[in-house]
Parts: C-alpha cells; structure tokens; sequence
C-alpha cells in the first residue's frame, strides 16, 4: 500500500518518536523510506538578510550552511543504521536552507510519496493546539496520507 514513505526529521528526540510508527509502516508494506531534514534558514543568514548586510557575510553564511549540513548528514545516517539493519530500504535527504513546511510539501509531491510521516510538537497558536505549524502545513497543504503523532515531552 505504501510504496515510498517520507519520514520528517527535524534533529529533535521528539520528532524522532514517529520512527517506530514508521519503522513498523515500511516493514509491513516492505516500503523504501526517506528520512528528510530541511535545514532552516539560519539565524544568521536572516539577520544578515534584515540588515543588508549578506553580501559582507557571505564567507560566514556559507560556512554556517556547510557546518549544519554536515551535522545533518551524520545525524540522518545515525537515524538509518537502526532502520537498514531490520531490512529496510533506507536514504536520507536533505534540502535547504528553505521553510521547512514548504520544502517538506513539494519535496513529498515531486517524489510521488505514499505516506508523509511526522510528530508535531504543538508549541503555540490556538489554531494549532493540535498540531505544529509544520505539520499543520503539511496536512492541510500535502493532499497526501499524513501519519501524525504528538510525541511525549521528554522529562527533565
């Protein structure tokens, strides 16, 4: 039933509590996964970009945005070693820096996913009392099969 599912990873425990529910959706259909990141746009790039400054920061920006793919590309293929040892048909993918929610939506229609998987976090916003902005996006946005799933807070 479900072909290819996009599992949407945002370097947080939390989101990362949606992969046993994906882990569990790919085993049963026998299903390629995509583990997706999408770098936000850094902090530096917008205030570089407010100021006028971006030109001047140039350097900066662009070693920012090597940093946090690298640490991207180690963190989804930590993700995947348990996923690729059951068996599965595993690839991690990063975009950005975009919006997340956008990038999540066209990424998911350009590659005909089955299945979106995501964990919301829920952090503010009566109209998003259930779910996060991000996945509130993808839901409303995507026209695609969402597995959504409100992850426990972790205790301190």
């Amino acid at each position: 039933m479900f072909e290819k599912i996009l599992v949407c990873l945002d370097g947080s425990k939390l989101a990362e509590q949606i992969l046993p529910y994906a882990t569990e959706q790919a085993l049963k259909f026998g299903s390629k996964v995509t583990l997706l990141q999408v770098m936000s746009v850094p902090s530096s790039i917008a205030m570089a970009s407010v100021a006028g400054a971006l030109p001047q920061t140039g350097d900066v920006v662009e070693e920012e945005v090597k940093r946090r793919e690298d640490e991207i590309r180690t963190y989804l293929d930590g993700v995947a070693k348990p996923m690729i040892k059951q068996g599965i048909d595993v690839e991690s993918v990063q975009l950005g820096p975009s919006q997340p929610a956008e990038a999540i939506v066209q990424y998911a229609q350009d590659n005909s996913f089955n299945l979106i998987c995501i964990a919301t976090h829920g952090h503010s916003g009566l109209g998003r009392a259930v779910f996060g902005s991000v996945a509130d996006y993808v839901l409303r946005q995507s026209g695609l099969p969402i597995m959504v799933i409100k992850p426990e807070e972790a205790e301190s």
